[in-house]
């Protein structure tokens, strides 16, 4: 067992540190020389501005810093996607923050600019929580207007969603701290109160070249769309600042007077640390993700005082459901077992695969959790539900289709990690990306895709022989082994972390340790937002 634990302690460190690493990476932007041209102009960089903005000292909770990694390297690449944002706080209130990175192609919107825009509103919308825009873009990234211009989910969303969190009553503050351009000028136009930096911020839907070239008309940036045009002239703008420093101030000023909230009334007592050291998880999870493990240690070490009030303990074993809480808030846990179970019928039930009972306990609990307005946190190592003919011939259609049922109707927040596999229906069933949890990280030993690689790799290999035979191509022995390795590692690398969040199908990659701190952060979020819409599944598999 130690040499296990130490075996496992030093691979999830490991893990740890290059997420770390390559974060450090991410975090440069646009790289020394773009920096040093921001600060010729008298300019914060993105992160300086975020910095200096949230109160000191306080949690910051960065969704999205890995997007875009290792996309568009013809076009130089997008680190962050060109955008900052988050979560923090600002003179105590907790906040949404976008900023963009003028270090990133000036600032410019990738398709996944947008996406990353979009989720941040989103999550400003969902918990009812105040947005901060720092802006500071040339608009849209023009090779790639046709992927970012004209649909639904696109750049036009953006100034839709302003418009519908001014109608919500969610406090909407921008600063134009440097360029503002095109349609890109709506968004802090849209919000209920804009602030420019003199000097460097300007804001027009054309810039000269383009009035040049369209009127005729030869004017300068400044004069066109400068601080002094529209505090003084167009009224465009509400406040005129000297500088970033000011500007960000300015914002800390007017969130100190901004008035209390509507709570949700999640339950919260005083925080307690879990009694078990939470750092023993680094040698609890296994090196692989075929390996079992007891889920139930890594919940200990994960809740307050380590104690977990276990929902039908002996019943539906491969999955674990009870209450606990994590920074004094009650939760509700729903996790996969991974370690082989034997049941009372006599049935071995592997690790980390729904069963019928298993899929049945969760659906029930998960309607107690909506009818207490208790949270569900989610630890995803799913392979998938049970197959086979027992299994069909059992209903594990109706059960799956029952528990996705109850997920996808549930009113509480909910919040989910992927901690090793999360593969096919499993994902859906245990709180995917695509049943809106209202934050969803990974663990940097996490596995997404529609399957596992290895039985992917030999059905797609399957086909490719199959198809090369018809054409009347030889395959051997040999050829197939060929194939089979490129296929698998083709699609491996499509199961990281890294390659999920980059596609912001989770928003981070995080260290185990940060896990609580997301889930207390995500309740407090999702505490701004009474819940209104009343818990009803509907016609429900029975």
């Amino acid at each position: 067992m130690d040499i296990d634990f130490n075996k496992n302690e030093d691979i999830n460190k490991q893990l740890v540190y290059e997420v770390n690493n390559r974060l450090k990476k991410i975090y440069q932007g646009g790289g020394e020389k773009a920096a040093a041209k921001q600060k010729e102009k008298g300019k914060m960089l993105a992160r300086e501005r975020v910095a200096n903005l949230i109160d000191r000292d306080s949690n910051w909770l960065e969704i999205g810093a890995f997007v875009g990694d290792g996309m568009y390297a013809e076009h130089g690449g997008c680190p962050s996607g060109g955008v900052i944002t988050g979560i923090g706080y600002v003179s105590g209130r907790q906040c949404v923050i976008v900023a963009n990175d003028a270090t990133v192609k000036a600032g410019a919107w990738f398709p996944i600019t947008a996406k990353k825009n979009l989720r941040a509103q989103e999550i400003a919308m969902e918990n009812r929580l105040p947005i901060i825009y720092l802006v500071d873009s040339a608009g849209v990234y023009l090779p790639l207007q046709d992927e970012i211009f004209p649909d639904k989910e696109h750049f036009g969303r953006i100034f839709r969603n302003n418009a519908l969190m001014s109608s919500m009553g969610i406090i909407q503050i921008s600063a134009i701290m440097g360029s503002c351009v095109a349609g890109g000028a709506y968004l802090p136009i849209m919000s209920d109160e804009a602030m420019i930096v003199e000097g460097t911020g300007s804001v027009f839907l054309a810039g000269s070249f383009l009035v040049k070239s369209a009127i005729g008309e030869d004017i300068d940036n400044e004069t066109l769309g400068g601080a002094t045009t529209h505090c003084e002239i167009s009224g465009v703008t509400d406040y005129k600042q000297p500088n970033d420093k000011t500007c960000l101030e300015s914002i800390r000023k007017i969130m100190s007077m901004v008035g209390d909230f509507n709570k949700a009334g999640f339950d919260r007592i005083k925080t307690v640390q879990p009694k078990l050291d939470s750092k023993e998880i680094y040698g609890l999870l296994p090196d692989n993700r075929e390996k079992a493990y007891d889920m139930r240690e890594i919940i200990l070490r994960l809740l307050d005082n380590s104690e977990l009030e276990e929902y039908k303990e002996g019943y539906g074993q491969s999955i674990i459901c009870g209450l606990g809480r994590v920074d004094g808030w009650a939760v509700g846990i729903v996790a996969n077992q991974r370690k082989v179970i034997k049941s009372k019928k006599g049935e071995m039930q592997f690790g980390g695969v729904i069963y019928s009972d298993s899929a049945d306990k969760a659906t029930r609990f998960i309607m107690n959790c909506n009818q207490k307005k208790i949270p569900l946190v989610f630890l995803q190592d799913v392979t998938g539900f049970m197959v086979g003919s027992r299994s069909e011939q059992g209903g594990i259609i109706k059960d799956g289709a029952k528990m996705v049922n109850a997920v996808a109707n549930s009113v509480v927040p909910k919040f989910t990690f992927v901690i090793g596999n999360s593969y096919g229906a499993g994902n859906y069933a245990m709180c995917g990306k695509a049943y809106d949890p209202r934050l969803i990280y990974a663990w940097p030993s996490a596995k997404i895709a529609v399957m596992g690689g290895s039985q992917a790799a030999k059905t797609l290999v399957q086909m490719q022989a199959a198809g090369m035979k018809a054409r009347g191509e030889d395959v051997n022995e040999e050829k197939e082994a060929e194939l089979l390795k490129q296929t698998t590692d083709r699609y491996n690398a499509q199961t990281t972390p890294y390659y999920a969040a980059a596609r912001l199908w989770v928003d981070g990659i995080i260290d185990p340790l940060e896990t609580r701190k997301i889930i207390s952060m995500g309740i407090e979020a999702a505490n701004h937002s009474p819940i209104e819409k009343p818990f009803n599944v509907g016609v429900i598999q029975t």
